[in-house]
């Protein structure tokens, strides 16, 4: 509509916003508005919708909010490929706990701990390859501004690389990654001989915003 056109175009470089509804401008003036914090990189933003305040952020920009979702989450959905059965090379996936490192030393390396016994263990010694997507919906920030997991506004970061077996000299800071943030697995059934792998990341994939789904290098 005329009204709302000058709004739209207040961003010119955003593409998505010259095309995104104008009745979601209004459907969330009617929400009211509240304090707005840009992300680092994005623009004028004008209403709520587009702007919100992520407490405890790490450095600014994509490798930041990336950084963030790997410190912070305490789980992700891990896919791999299925060695197993009638499923054997399809798609498979599992949530597991994980832990960039103790609480005063964030590694930005996601830690497991994991039982040969897990379907997704059977499948990483046979192909190591798996994706790892961290959801910012772990966290209070989609919570606390009542945004749906699945909207482009919660972050989700996807890490690929090799998941390999965490050598001798770093199982020990292994433990202390895992088990600090993570006390109940130390009573976890030994029978089920758990032990420690890492990811070794080759690509980072982190959308954060409609219509931004971003690489970012690894060694931001």
């Amino acid at each position: 509509t005329e009204e709302a056109l000058p709004a739209l175009l207040e961003e010119a470089g955003g593409l998505w916003k010259q095309s995104y509804p104008a009745s979601a401008y209004r459907e969330d003036a009617a929400l009211g508005s509240g304090p707005a914090a840009r992300r680092p990189g994005q623009g004028a933003a004008p209403s709520r919708m587009f702007s919100y305040r992520r407490e405890g952020g790490g450095a600014p920009g994509r490798a930041g909010t990336a950084r963030f979702l790997a410190r912070h989450n305490t789980w992700g959905f891990l896919a791999t490929r299925a060695a197993r059965g009638k499923i054997q090379g399809m798609p498979y996936g599992n949530c597991l706990l994980l832990s960039d490192g103790p609480v005063n030393n964030s590694t930005g390396i996601p830690f497991f701990y994991v039982t040969p016994k897990d379907n997704t263990v059977t499948d990483l010694l046979k192909n190591p390859m798996a994706s790892l997507t961290l959801p910012e919906a772990d966290g209070n920030f989609c919570r606390k501004n009542v945004i749906d997991p699945e909207d482009p506004r919660c972050a989700r970061l996807t890490l690929t690389g090799q998941m390999v077996t965490v050598p001798p000299e770093e199982v020990e800071f292994a433990k202390q990654a895992m088990f600090s943030r993570h006390p109940v697995v130390r009573k976890w059934p030994r029978s089920y001989e758990w032990f420690f792998m890492k990811m070794n990341i080759e690509h980072i994939w982190l959308q954060s915003w409609y219509g931004e789904v971003s690489p970012i290098a690894v060694e931001e």
